[in-house]
C-alpha cells in the first residue's frame, strides 16, 4: 500500500457506522429492529412486509429514511429521534484507533448518513471524543443521503474541504462512488474486499489501516 498516495490528504472523511466501530459489535443490529417497528407502526403493515420495505428503501434510495420520505412524506425529525434510542453499551472504547487518529495530519471528520446527536454518542462510546474537527449528518445534507451526489455535495461545500486532498473511508461500497469521481482516496471499510474500481483500498482493521500510513 504506497503511503505515497495519502501524502497530500489534507481531510480525512470517516462514515460512522460498521466503519468507527466494527461490524461485530452490532450497533445497528437495533437500529435495524427500531426501523422496522416504526415502519409496522407508521405505514400498518405486518412484521415481514415491514422488513422489506425498510431493505427495499435502504437498496432504492440509500437510506429508509429516504424511502420513507419520497414515498410516504414522512417528517425526518422523529424518525430519526426514535430509531437511534438504542443501548450503546455494546461498544467498547478502542484506544489504538484513538491513538492513530490523533495523529492524523491535517483535519479530521465524521460524514454520515445518520444523525449527529447519535453519532457524538458513538464517538464517546469508542472513546474517540475531541479527535475530530466536525460532525456532519444526513441533517446537514438536507436529508439527501449517500449514496446521492447532491448529499456529498452539501456536506463538503459547508466543511469547505478540497475532495483531490480528502481521504473517504466507509463500509458501504456504494458510498465511495461519488468520493473517487470527486478525486478522493477511497477506503472501503469491511471485513470483505469489493473489486469495485471507485475502491482504491481495503482494510478490515481502519485502526491497522491508519497505523501503518503513519509509521
Amino acid at each position: 500500500m504506497p503511503r505515497t498516495h495519502f501524502a497530500t490528504v489534507q481531510t480525512w472523511v470517516f462514515d460512522l457506522d460498521n466503519t468507527l466501530y466494527p461490524p461485530h459489535m452490532r450497533l445497528f443490529d437495533q437500529i435495524e429492529v427500531k426501523m422496522t417497528d416504526w415502519v409496522m407502526r407508521a405505514l400498518q403493515v405486518d412484521r415481514a412486509r415491514a422488513d422489506h420495505l425498510r431493505a427495499h428503501y435502504w437498496q432504492t434510495y440509500g437510506t429508509t429514511l429516504a424511502g420513507l420520505m419520497a414515498e410516504h412524506g414522512v417528517d425526518p425529525g422523529p424518525y430519526l429521534t426514535e430509531v437511534h434510542e438504542i443501548d450503546f453499551s455494546v461498544l467498547a472504547p478502542d484506544p489504538a484507533l484513538a491513538k492513530v487518529i490523533a495523529r492524523l495530519p491535517g483535519r479530521k471528520i465524521i460524514y454520515t448518513n445518520a444523525c449527529v446527536p447519535y453519532a457524538e454518542k458513538v464517538v464517546e462510546a469508542r472513546g474517540l471524543g475531541g479527535l475530530f474537527d466536525a460532525v456532519y449528518g444526513v441533517e446537514d445534507a438536507n436529508f439527501h443521503p449517500k449514496p446521492e451526489a447532491r448529499a456529498f455535495a452539501a456536506v463538503f461545500d459547508r466543511d469547505g474541504l478540497d475532495p483531490a486532498h480528502a481521504a473517504m473511508f466507509e463500509d458501504d461500497a456504494r458510498n465511495l462512488k461519488v468520493p473517487h469521481a470527486l478525486g478522493m482516496r477511497t477506503i472501503h471499510v469491511a471485513p470483505s474486499a469489493d473489486p469495485a474500481p471507485h475502491i482504491q483500498h481495503h482494510t478490515d482493521d481502519l485502526a491497522g489501516f491508519l497505523a501503518r500510513l503513519l509509521d
